[in-house]
């Protein structure tokens, strides 16, 4: 099972990506995680990312398509993986599809997560783990670049008729049965 989980900042990909993982033992890779290891870890990626991050844009897609491609090369992805965070733009998507047909393979599911803007504000600056640019202003700034940027993606994954909307609200159990109920089809 090769998911996409998609969905704004604040809106739960995180959360339910590590109960999915856990439920149907696939693992979940997240840029975010790849993105905060290096920049905790110091590397030249992380501080070019944290400085991308601090100013409330949206790291390269040659740099986020590359780090990808380079993880789903190792084997723990081959019966099927969680993708959190990306692709985030329409030529990461064609990168992304481009690889995986040179492999003679694809996408299953592209999940979405759908939750009230006020909510996904609401939700971040409630994080334990906050970022240095977790405020409402930036916050906004993040949620304009998702929707300007971002949600194109969306429209791109429906056209080839593979996604289906997940509502985001109500308690991380019950929105997680939302997302097994459509798993479930398709596993």
């Amino acid at each position: 099972m090769k998911l996409i989980l998609f969905g704004p900042p604040g809106a739960g990909k995180g959360t339910q990506a590590k109960k999915i993982s856990s439920h149907y033992d696939i693992p979940h890779l997240s840029t975010g995680n790849i993105f905060r290891y290096n920049i905790k870890n110091q590397t030249e990626l992380g501080k070019k990312v944290k400085s991308i991050l601090d100013a409330g844009e949206l790291v390269s897609d040659e740099t986020v398509v590359a780090l990808v491609v380079d993880e789903l090369q190792h084997d723990k992805y081959d019966n099927g993986y969680i993708l959190d965070g990306f692709p985030r733009t329409i030529p990461q998507a064609k990168a992304l599809d481009e690889h995986l047909a040179s492999q003679d393979d694809s996408i299953d599911l592209f999940l979405t997560l759908s939750v009230p803007q006020e909510e996904l504000i609401d939700r971040i600056l409630s994080r334990e783990e906050g970022r240095s640019d977790d405020t409402p202003e930036k916050i906004k700034t993040r949620l304009e670049v998702y929707s300007n940027e971002t949600e194109p993606v969306l429209n791109y994954y429906k056209k080839k008729g593979i996604v289906k909307e997940i509502n985001g609200m109500g308690s991380i159990d019950e929105i997680f049965e939302r997302i097994k109920t459509e798993l479930d089809k398709i596993s």
